[in-house]
């Protein structure tokens, strides 16, 4: 993959990314949190799943076993613990801080689990990455009135997408993108309808400004956002696509500012410069190896 198709990927996942976070402010003015997760993937699986049809998809069970597994960590486990913990009280800004740590544990697993090395210069890189995302969010942290067991959501939410990341990168699976996609908003799908039902807020509102909402949602962040997530990660490699994740905070306060007119706090600025020159740190690390893994036994069989 060429320098510059690097460059319009990893613009493309910091934009689209970073779009979910002003999608769930759209939504949440007219609905719980829940019912616009479940409504978001009733609409997008419905879509990835007629087109699935027409195209005449056929996956074996371990494949839709492998992709369920992926969805359950970097969909429903990661924006469930997240949405949730902000709704029970913990800060947005402590939420993507506790989520900025991903960066760093990923670079800390792949070397050994992926054969990703990450140099001196990359590490340095990295730890200027979340603590420009600190200065950025530093207007929004602190403990706000969460119990002290809700921060464990957005921490686990955090884990559950490293893991998911790893795992994806390590295994490699045969399924395009599309079809990998696909598989696990059906499934996240499934597990988001049920959690809003239990919850009894299943029943959508019907104000069109939901609905114009989900359909941000759907188009910016599930076929866009987590779209080029998948292509990054495949083609750019693991601690890649999680340090352009560094750029997502400082991305959602542009947005938020053009769209709802916050201004940013005092130290968002020079927040946003040292997550700049820590994501350009590590993405020229010239230590850093993306060389392929062999994959666990009997998870690169295609279409299996």
């Amino acid at each position: 993959m060429d320098r510059q198709a690097h460059a319009v990927t990893g613009t493309a996942l910091v934009v689209l990314w970073s779009s979910g976070f002003i999608g769930a402010e759209l939504g949440t003015r007219y609905a719980p949190a829940d019912t616009l997760l479940a409504w978001r993937y009733v609409v997008a699986a419905a879509l990835l799943a007629g087109l699935a049809a027409a195209l005449g998809t056929r996956l074996r069970p371990r494949a839709l076993l492998r992709q369920g597994t992926l969805g359950l960590l970097c969909q429903c486990l990661y924006l469930g613990g997240v949405v949730t913990g902000v709704g029970l009280g913990v800060p947005a800004g402590t939420t993507a801080l506790i989520a900025s740590v991903q960066p760093l544990l990923v670079a800390a697993a792949a070397g050994p689990m992926l054969g990703e090395h990450v140099g001196p210069r990359g590490r340095v890189g990295l730890v200027l990455g979340l603590a420009g995302v600190g200065f950025v969010v530093a207007g929004d942290l602190g403990l706000g009135d969460a119990p002290w067991c809700a921060f464990l959501l957005p921490v686990g939410g955090m884990a559950a997408l490293t893991t998911g990341t790893l795992l994806e990168r390590r295994w490699r699976p045969a399924e395009s993108p599309l079809e990998s996609l696909t598989v696990q908003t059906v499934f996240a799908a499934g597990v988001f309808l049920a959690a809003a039902g239990v919850g009894g807020h299943l029943q959508p509102p019907v104000a069109p400004e939901f609905w114009w909402a989900v359909a941000w949602v759907v188009v910016l962040s599930s076929f866009g956002g987590y779209g080029a997530y998948l292509l990054v990660l495949r083609r750019g490699g693991a601690v890649r696509v999680s340090t352009l994740l560094y750029l997502t905070p400082p991305t959602t306060m542009l947005w938020a500012f053009l769209m709802f007119g916050e201004v940013p706090g005092p130290l968002a600025v020079p927040g946003v410069a040292v997550c700049a020159v820590g994501v350009a740190l590590a993405l020229t690390d010239g230590r850093s190896s993306n060389r392929p893994v062999v994959a666990a036994r009997g998870s690169g069989t295609p279409r299996s």
